[in-house]
């Protein structure tokens, strides 16, 4: 059997007053169709990345709302986790191609842990590149298969992406961050666009009192009388923590006792991780104002949420992204952010909130600068993105997609939602809410954000084609 990851008892009831309540009153509506339901989801690492922190926290809800929800990690060696690393960057990108024995070496481990998936369920989900090969190296059962893609695939290496592509065939539903994330001659029929979302009450979340925040921080090094920007992220090119590095050095030109933390977790589905951290530690050496973590070195959760809430800016450099969901928690923080302009960054960071987006270096160094000169501009954009947080990024949120997903697919048919969703990144939007509109084809669409409707209006029939149908009526599937 796949090994199964022991998660805590958890109680939606505990985000009441945190979470808006017509999100939680709708999740337990739609629960209460699926209970007793058999949900299994599976990823490669129980550690070290969003997948897995959103994970721990969304399975035991499954099971306190009365489905019987299941975590399990996939074996593999580092050779099947070098492969897997090179599927995943050349899904967003990258050229180097995979050799014909790095395809034998992922459909072996791949046809190894579709053996071990020994129980029945009734929905399974399978997330990112790493155990996407299982279902075409076994019989789908009775169980509705889900691929959930959490990285940024739009324009994949090609050769990669033909490889991958026929695994998919089989599922019968896919789930994307964005809808502009979606690879050319995708094969799987049903498409849903959920960004994934924070745990306010998770350790890396939950409330922190600003005296223990000092404490943590000051008892591994951090010197809380000089300003302090940082950087929450795994070691990874995509992230380009080297970038960050230099925009520091030219913000401490402005800025001359300012430090910077480097806080990176190292997983074990990420070999190349150990590469970066040595190109990282590298770069920092003979400069005391830069600190470099990792979970393996005792940082971990708490420690997190103390550098989100005592730095003056957090920096999320990202080259390319998935979602980045760090500037969700940085603004949960109310701390404001400084971001690469890619993947799902400026969604949650929409109109203006939150803090700066931006493309270079240099651009990142004046933003930081700007911020921690201006506090008042600082304070005012974090609290408007934690605003947005709530809203849109919270965990119960993202548990009330996915059990509409599984009522439509057990049921063979859509759900009428009660809200209208964003064609562009599938947010709810409230039918008596003001919210921007355009029009194709003779339907309205409604959108959260300007950000949304903009990117609607650049490609309208790339969205329209996947929206979903409303109560209104005024929509085609």
């Amino acid at each position: 059997m796949l090994e199964l990851v022991d998660v805590g008892p958890r109680s939606l009831e505990a985000y009441r007053g945190i979470a808006p309540d017509p999100i939680l009153d709708d999740l337990v509506r739609h629960a209460a169709d699926l209970r007793g339901a058999r949900v299994l989801h599976v990823n490669a690492t129980p550690y070290g990345g969003g997948v897995s922190e959103l994970l721990r926290s969304s399975v035991p809800i499954l099971n306190d709302l009365g489905l019987i929800a299941h975590w399990k990690i996939i074996l593999g060696d580092n050779r099947f986790f070098r492969v897997t690393k090179k599927i995943h960057n050349g899904l967003q990108g990258a050229v180097d191609d995979l050799t014909e024995k790095e395809r034998e070496a992922y459909l072996d481990t791949s046809r190894r842990n579709a053996e071990l998936l020994e129980e029945e369920y009734d929905f399974v989900f399978l997330h990112d590149p790493q155990p996407a090969g299982i279902l075409s190296l076994r019989e789908k059962r009775m169980a509705k298969w889900i691929w959930r893609c959490h990285i940024d695939t739009a324009q994949p290496n090609p050769g990669v992406w033909a490889f991958l592509r026929d695994c998919l065939r089989p599922f019968d539903a896919a789930v994307f961050t964005m809808a502009s994330f979606i690879p050319p001659d995708f094969p799987i029929a049903r498409v849903e666009i959920m960004p994934p979302a924070i745990d306010p009450l998770s350790p890396k979340n939950m409330p922190l009192a600003d005296a223990t925040a000092r404490a943590v921080l000051e008892w591994i090094g951090v010197e809380l009388d000089r300003p302090l920007v940082s950087q929450v992220s795994r070691f990874d090119p995509w992230k380009d923590p080297l970038g960050v590095i230099a925009a520091y050095r030219l913000a401490r030109e402005e800025i001359p006792d300012l430090q910077l933390a480097l806080v990176g977790s190292m997983a074990l589905d990420d070999p190349e991780g150990w590469d970066v951290y040595r190109q990282v530690r590298d770069a920092a050496l003979a400069d005391p104002g830069i600190h470099v973590f990792t979970n393996l070195t005792g940082v971990g959760n708490i420690e997190v949420n103390a550098f989100q809430r005592r730095s003056q800016v957090v920096i999320q450099k990202s080259i390319r992204e998935g979602f980045g969901l760090v500037v969700s928690e940085a603004l949960w923080k109310e701390t404001p952010v400084v971001a690469g302009d890619a993947g799902g960054i400026p969604l949650q960071m929409a109109d203006g909130v939150g803090g700066v987006l931006v493309r270079d270096v240099e651009t990142c160094a004046r933003a930081v600068v700007a911020l921690l000169e201006d506090r008042d501009r600082a304070r005012a954009l974090a609290q408007a993105g934690r605003d947005r947080v709530r809203e849109h990024f919270l965990l119960p949120r993202l548990l009330l997609n996915e059990l509409e997903l599984m009522q439509e697919l057990s049921a063979g048919r859509r759900v009428v939602a009660a809200k209208e969703r964003d064609p562009v990144c599938g947010m709810s939007v409230a039918a008596d809410e003001e919210a921007p509109e355009a029009a194709f084809e003779g339907a309205t669409y409604r959108f959260c954000s300007d950000f949304c409707r903009a990117q609607f209006l650049r490609n309208p029939p790339h969205y329209a084609r996947r929206v979903l149908r409303t109560d209104r009526g005024s929509r085609r599937d």
